[in-house]
């Protein structure tokens, strides 16, 4: 089955890949080009390993799963989710990239600390059910799509959790960052770009 989606106007024939390793499978995501900032800052901490080793430490069965905190890394459990890189992105939110079934989004402090809705340096969630989570749309910059995985996602999102929704038990995650024709990533995955 072909998916069409139609976001990215990229130059050339190459896109990026990045592959989320866990223990339960694999997550492949693409990334937007028009949210040019969260493009390059993801890439830019994937590259740079940034992520191995961190956890999904925020698993909500029908919502979403949320990762990318150095913090996860330590043995402080209760620390997880106030972590980053030190710094912050400022809101990319394009229209048309909504929360559907697995988008990529940017986690960000609340409003009252945040007025400016800037996204978090390295946390990020994907959206798990079916239906979407559109109630957060124009709230959170979604910058990419899930293109393989689904089912990763939604295995994760059900693992056992204490009261503040952290997996009982680590889900370590490694990624890897390929340059695709997109070609091969309609061939592969399904994903169709617009002419």
């Amino acid at each position: 089955m072909l998916v069409a989606f139609g976001l990215l106007t990229s130059c050339g024939d190459k896109e990026e890949v990045v592959t989320i390793k866990t223990e339960f499978g694999d997550i492949v995501v693409i990334l937007f080009d028009d949210t040019p900032e969260h493009k390059k800052n993801f890439l830019e901490l994937a590259n740079g390993k940034f992520y191995d080793g961190t956890t999904f430490h925020r698993a909500m069965d029908n919502f979403m799963i949320q990762g990318g905190d150095p913090n996860s890394k330590d043995e402080d459990v209760n620390n997880d989710g106030r972590g980053g890189p030190g710094y912050t992105i400022p809101a990319e939110f394009i229209e048309d990239h909504t929360h559907q079934r697995g988008a990529l989004a940017a986690a960000r402090q609340p409003d009252q600390v945040n007025p400016k809705r800037e996204s978090s340096g390295s946390q990020f969630y994907l959206v798990e059910p079916e239906m979407g989570a559109h109630h957060l749309d124009g709230e959170y910059t979604v910058f990419g799509q899930t293109i393989s995985g689904f089912e990763v996602i939604e295995e994760i999102a059900i693992q056992p959790k204490n009261r503040r929704n952290r997996p009982m038990t680590d889900i370590k995650m490694t990624m890897e960052v390929k340059s695709l024709s997109k070609k091969k990533i309609t061939k592969e995955y399904g994903y169709e770009f617009e002419q």
